[in-house]
């Protein structure tokens, strides 16, 4: 089979949390795209994604180069860690996907414990904040790259107020490290994802829902996800990743420090 030109032709693009959800569909559809692909996650099941990328890419005609890393995100040795990694065995990438995060507990603010609320915060706002600050030197100092950060729109929801400020952390450094990155020829973008359909996680967030109130708050948090979008449904994986991967590429290149909403019409 002969190979076609993608988005993503030449470029090496990282994606974290790319074992599962939103991060491994990017990281299938860059394949598809052309992108060679380092793939970091804290659970092994990242190799299982790296397989089916090789595959998709096959299919496209070329061979794909994929590293994968292990590292917990959450901290900033773990995300320093990937991506001397990366650089090491390949290069330093041309883009960087910071996929991870997610609500681990939906409720009212003020049921939260505040350990709870801590661990949002590290879960939806450190993974990015790090990964950041460990890729975004060498970027700069090539003079160019591209960090597309995965928001949410939930920053307007119920039931999720930790979660919703570690995304609206997300949309600040978004802003704000692109007018500090421009000039030396690196963007950094976003989009905020609204509900999205995903099989069953094979890594849990956090615990499941316990008892019936549990149970019902989380069920206002799915009604409000619903109303919210214009077409009453949640997005698919793939709805999911098609902008992201546009914003990585040069189709994107005069776009830098917007928040594109991905909610069926919810602008968050």
């Amino acid at each position: 089979m002969s190979s076609t030109t993608g988005l993503l032709d030449g470029r090496l693009v990282l994606v974290t949390g790319a074992a599962q959800g939103i991060g491994r569909e990017v990281a299938l559809l860059a394949a598809a795209q052309g992108a060679d692909l380092a793939l970091v996650d804290r659970s092994d099941l990242v190799a299982e994604t790296a397989a089916e990328a090789k595959r998709i890419a096959a299919e496209h005609g070329r061979e794909l180069t994929v590293v994968t890393a292990l590292g917990d995100l959450e901290t900033w040795d773990g995300a320093r860690g990937v991506v001397e990694q990366v650089t090491e065995e390949l290069r330093l990438p041309d883009v960087c996907v910071n996929a991870v995060g997610g609500t681990i507990w939906a409720k009212p603010f003020d049921r939260y414990d505040p350990e709870q609320i801590e661990a949002e915060i590290r879960r939806s706002l450190y993974p990015t904040l790090w990964m950041t600050r460990a890729i975004l030197p060498g970027m700069k100092r090539r003079g160019g790259g591209t960090i597309v950060n995965v928001s949410s729109v939930a920053t307007r929801g119920i039931n999720r107020a930790p979660y919703s400020a570690a995304k609206g952390g997300v949309n600040a450094l978004t802003a704000s490290l692109a007018m500090e990155s421009a000039e030396a020829g690196v963007r950094i973008v976003a989009t905020a994802p609204g509900g999205t359909e995903a099989p069953e996680r094979r890594i849990p967030r956090g615990p499941a829902a316990h008892g019936e109130e549990e149970r019902g708050w989380f069920r206002e948090v799915v009604a409000q996800t619903t109303e919210s979008s214009l077409f009453r449904r949640y997005g698919t994986l793939r709805e999911q990743a098609w902008p992201i991967v546009f914003l990585a590429s040069d189709a994107a290149s005069y776009i830098n420090g917007s928040v594109l909403p991905v909610g069926g019409g919810d602008q968050g």
